[in-house]
């Protein structure tokens, strides 16, 4: 997996299929996609379909992707879970001495830096 500037921020997987050509897409975009009969040759035509697909979205007036590591974000958001996960971690929160949301907040993180080193 490669991430370049030229595609905005999106992250490209490019890999061989099993009749030899060469694909590209955006992960976090995988409609948009193209194909050669080389890697770069299939990078560069991935470029054009992105190019593309930026116009017809200006054409149409519909926004275009942002890719997610472009943009802002609050640092809050919500979750559902089970009420008996809830209450589990609401437990372990009150033994630790720290709130719900410090407790979330610091297992979200090491599960972040296991996938990250992993």
């Amino acid at each position: 997996m490669i991430k370049q500037d030229r595609y905005d921020g999106f992250s490209v997987n490019i890999y061989k299929d099993e009749e030899g050509d060469w694909l590209a897409h955006f992960v976090e975009l995988p409609t948009v996609s193209a194909a050669g009969d080389s890697p770069e040759e299939a990078l560069k035509e991935l470029k054009l379909a992105w190019e593309a697909m930026k116009a017809s979205h200006r054409k149409h007036g519909d926004e275009i992707p942002i890719a997610p590591s472009q943009k802002e974000y609050s640092g809050q958001f919500n979750v559902r879970i089970d009420k008996r996960v809830h209450r589990a971690l609401a437990v372990e929160a009150a033994g630790a001495g720290i709130s719900l949301n410090a407790l979330v907040a610091e297992k979200l993180l090491l599960a972040i830096d296991d996938h990250i080193h992993t």
